[in-house]
């Protein structure tokens, strides 16, 4: 129950919806830690596959004997529980090994791509979350930095079938993932609470493919990942082609930029799409949702993977990002924290099971942005997503893009997050961005084939003369950085050559 005494400002008819809407349902996760759950699956179902890249594989039963190796080698080589590890490498097998010896040492893991990484950042993040030992391949280590950290590659681990096992306690986190160069430390608790439960499950079984496309340094990542292991499936790593790997597993998870570019027609064998990461374009989930059940989810680092999930149905009406995931609350407030009524835009606070332990070393920016909790009261926490949202009347949320999503042009005040959704409301325009480039309104239709002329009469219908872009330029498709958000510097560089519609 609510804290009466924070929802006084409401009517009696709002303090009952804010509270059924703000709250997801009471659930017991079947375990408390990452690693104590692929550990059951590898003891009941040892021969099923547990992860697969590249025509290699290994079941449950042998990555959990290298997780343990691994693990014990760590500890010798003086890693204790609460200790960050790094794990710089590029994707392959030897990773999901890491992944779960660190857990299994009762350490934290703190992801990096090598390949993508520059030396300076990988530096940078040692000195930032304090790591003394860092795992990578025998491939992988020639491109890191000298005198980074003690260095262990996996792939090289002994041929030792029976060892002693040094026990250790658990540690409470399990990873540290770097989000605007700052890392914020997640709990094994708010991993287990939303990949254990429904709907953020996804459906995966004991032998579902997973596909793992996206960047390993993401937090969508571990919802692949860690999602796929908890659960018993068959986690599939990608190679080259992501529509590929795509098109071979049961479960699809994604930004929406990635999804972007997979033909759902390749993936007849998915049953289950998940998209979180950046703003969903509500053609994708269209197209998406006819083929399999597809979920629409919002999150941030802050909040572990996703605090709130919205299954989508096509022709359903526009697109939500959902209810809150369970054991975790959703407080649509006003700039004075304050609840906001029913059907009223403001802005996301998220609390509960999903909140996170804050960001690593940073005790000052941590209370800035996690606060106390008045709802639920005692010493829960709650977490400012920067989200504007509101609540539907049958009590799904509505993004309406995010605190300081104003820009001003000729004088007045646009949310380039309302240009681009009236964009996308044109018949034949599927994805659409609109950023502002030498002091105009500049959109980005796609695909190529999409009517410029159509898209400003959809934009002029909806929102005031001043909202009209200045340019509307189509293109084949808008191009993702490799963490699967949009590459806007790589927008803006194909103004030239491209077909335009300036506004006269």
């Amino acid at each position: 129950m609510f804290q009466e005494s924070a929802l006084h400002d409401l009517s009696p008819d709002d303090r009952a919806l804010f509270e059924a809407f703000g709250s997801g349902p009471i659930r017991t996760p079947p375990f408390d830690h990452v690693h104590h759950a692929v550990e059951t699956h590898a003891a009941r179902r040892p021969h099923v596959t547990a992860v697969e890249h590249l025509g290699e594989s290994l079941t449950y039963a042998e990555l959990d004997i290298r997780a343990s190796l691994l693990a014990e080698l760590l500890v010798r080589r003086g890693v204790r529980p609460g200790d960050h590890v790094g794990l710089f490498l590029s994707r392959s097998i030897s990773m999901v090994v890491g992944i779960l010896a660190v857990l299994k040492a009762g350490a934290a893991y703190v992801p990096q791509d090598a390949r993508t990484a520059s030396q300076d950042e990988l530096r940078r993040v040692v000195r930032h979350t304090r790591i003394d030992v860092v795992l990578t391949t025998s491939e992988d280590a020639a491109v890191l930095p000298d005198h980074l950290a003690a260095v262990v590659t996996i792939d090289t681990l002994p041929d030792v079938r029976a060892f002693h096992r040094t026990i250790t306690a658990d540690s409470e986190i399990a990873a540290v993932v770097l989000t605007s160069g700052t890392g914020v430390r997640i709990s094994h608790a708010t991993l287990c609470n939303v990949l254990l439960t429904a709907p953020g499950s996804l459906r995966i079984t004991p032998g579902t493919r997973v596909s793992q496309l996206l960047h390993i340094a993401s937090r969508t990542a571990m919802w692949e990942i860690l999602g796929a292991l908890v659960n018993g499936g068959t986690l599939v790593l990608r190679g080259d082609d992501a529509e590929r790997t795509a098109s071979t597993a049961d479960v699809v998870i994604a930004t929406p930029g990635v999804l972007q570019s997979i033909d759902p027609d390749r993936c007849r064998r998915a049953h289950t799409v998940a998209v979180t990461g950046e703003r969903c374009p509500r053609a994708l989930a269209d197209r998406w949702s006819r083929r399999a059940a597809f979920f629409n989810a919002c999150g941030r680092t802050e909040l572990g993977i996703v605090n709130t999930v919205q299954q989508h149905e096509p022709g359903s009406g526009p697109l939500a990002i959902g209810r809150p995931v369970p054991n975790t609350t959703v407080y649509v407030l006003d700039e004075d924290r304050r609840p906001c009524p029913i059907g009223a835009i403001g802005e996301m606070w998220a609390g509960g099971a999903c909140v996170t332990e804050g960001y690593a070393g940073l005790a000052d920016l941590t209370a800035r942005w996690y606060r106390p909790d008045p709802f639920l009261g005692g010493d829960h926490v709650m977490f400012r997503t920067h989200d504007l949202v509101r609540w539907t009347s049958d009590g799904r949320l509505e993004h309406h893009g995010q605190v300081g999503d104003l820009v001003e042009v000729r004088g007045f005040r646009v949310s380039p997050y309302a240009v681009t959704t009236a964009l996308e409301s044109a018949e034949d325009c599927d994805h659409a961005t609109t950023l502002v480039h030498d002091g105009r309104l500049t959109s980005f239709i796609s695909p190529a084939t999409a009517s410029p002329d159509a898209a400003r009469r959809a934009v002029a219908q909806r929102l005031p003369y001043y909202c009209v872009p200045g340019l509307i330029v189509p293109v084949g498709s808008l191009p993702a950085t490799d963490r699967g958000k949009l590459d806007q510097p790589a927008l803006l560089s194909r103004l030239d050559g491209e077909r335009q519609a300036p506004v006269a």
